[in-house]
């Protein structure tokens, strides 16, 4: 079973669609930890929707404030410390996994 699934995630169809899981994960941690999402301040469902969708004309708001006219990020996360060790040793990085799937 273990050696079916691994194979199955070999596939670029898997990979595709993982990519489009991974960004909502990324959104959905940043929401959680970043903005404190995990407790809603208000009671009801009306107010905690209010809630989260101001937390998400917020969090929008941000993410374009950062970016430049060109739309290109204004600046760039730093590289850690395993990319800066590869390229010390000029390794080649390998292809993002964002992009396998394309």
């Amino acid at each position: 079973m273990q050696l079916r699934v691994r194979a199955d995630q070999q596939t670029p169809g898997w990979k595709a669609r993982y990519a489009v899981r991974s960004g909502v994960e990324g959104t959905m941690n940043e929401f959680a930890h970043g903005h404190g999402m995990r407790h809603c301040r208000y009671r009801g469902q009306p107010k905690a929707h209010l809630q989260y969708v101001l937390t998400a004309i917020a969090v929008n708001i941000e993410r374009l404030s950062s970016r430049s006219e060109t739309g290109e990020l204004s600046s760039p996360r730093p590289p850690t410390a395993f990319q800066t060790f590869l390229d010390h040793k000029e390794i080649p990085r390998s292809k993002s996994w964002r992009t396998l799937g394309t």
